[in-house]
């Protein structure tokens, strides 16, 4: 049995303990960052990842007086990159650019996952929401994405689409507008975008569900048809192609929203200080202006909204992935 006087003996220690920790985390964020700080980029160099994350450090290398370094981790969709982050320790020197496919999809695409996307990660603050259009070859006789519903249902089958892979945003964003239209399309997976897109130039397979940095050149040249863009509001760069919303398809949203995160355990009055200094260079009209032309909308919250919208999405792509029947190994 334990005394009155004992128990609040203990509860005085602990509080003084707690104190103890709390000004040393206060008194190590003031002080932090100490040396450089490393952003692992889980994808190749030039991609949209990477082009977010170097215009990140940049920014934030100016802001903390540190040297920011990019370490591109390219592979296993991105699989790679976010496993040498969960290891990494949790000291907020090292950061990591994660994705939709990262950090919701890859938990149902792969049975034997290095990483846990909510248990192995600090949520930081999200930072673009990158949008999809829906391209089609030429040769496609529709005119908008009404008629192509309709070609998908009364010709099942019959009209090809490429991705990138199994798993990847542009096959699981056409299997959810499968499932949401009752148009049907066959998948035609390739290793990588680029494949992709020369087959589908060339008139291989028909349609692809598409990023606009990667698909601009080909619609400004009228290589491609343009059908609808699934961002809130129509792009810049491509203001003749209407929103799904506009085309009939409401409800209709596979964007792929990157963030930053760290290893977990890491002092929360860092993530609290990397939330600050992030959020600041994404606030930077320049900022969105450079991401607003590749249809990219900056976005930003507190540490928390980002972890409850990352838990929040993984069953979200969990049943698309398995209406899809897709499986990476």
């Amino acid at each position: 049995m334990l005394y009155p006087r004992f128990i609040r003996f203990i509860v005085a220690a602990s509080g003084a303990t707690l104190l103890g920790v709390a000004s040393l985390s206060t008194a190590w964020a003031q002080v932090y960052p100490t040396k450089p700080i490393r952003i692992i980029v889980p994808a190749a160099a030039g991609g949209i990842t990477d082009i977010l994350g170097r215009a990140v450090g940049q920014k934030l290398s100016e802001q903390v007086g540190q040297p920011v370094v990019i370490d591109n981790k390219p592979g296993a969709n991105g699989i790679i990159g976010m496993e040498a982050a969960a290891k990494s320790a949790p000291d907020g020197y090292t950061l990591v650019v994660g994705y939709t496919a990262t950090l919701a999809i890859n938990p149902s695409l792969y049975s034997k996952l290095p990483y846990d996307p909510v248990k192995d990660f600090a949520p930081i603050t999200p930072a673009l929401s990158l949008s999809l259009v829906v391209i089609a070859h030429p040769s496609v006789p529709a005119k908008n994405l009404k008629e192509l519903i309709a070609l998908g249902k009364a010709k099942p089958g019959q009209l090809s689409y490429g991705t990138a892979g199994i798993g990847a945003t542009g096959h699981l964003a056409m299997e959810l507008f499968k499932t949401l239209t009752g148009a049907d399309f066959t998948h035609v997976p390739y290793k990588g975008n680029a494949p992709a897109y020369t087959d589908l130039l060339g008139g291989q397979v028909q349609l692809m569900f598409a990023d606009v940095p990667g698909s601009l050149g080909y619609i400004k040249a009228n290589r491609v048809q343009a059908f609808a863009i699934t961002s809130p509001r129509r792009s810049p760069m491509i203001p003749d192609v209407p929103t799904v919303t506009e085309a009939g398809l409401a409800g209709f949203e596979p964007n792929i929203l990157f963030g930053f995160l760290a290893p977990a355990g890491i002092p929360r009055d860092i993530v609290t200080r990397l939330n600050t200094e992030i959020v600041k260079v994404l606030k930077d009209p320049a900022f969105g202006q450079r991401f607003a032309a590749q249809a990219a909308e900056v976005v930003h919250s507190s540490p928390e909204e980002y972890a409850e919208y990352i838990k929040a999405d993984i069953p979200k792509w969990a049943k698309v992935v398995k209406a899809s029947g897709a499986k990476a190994d």
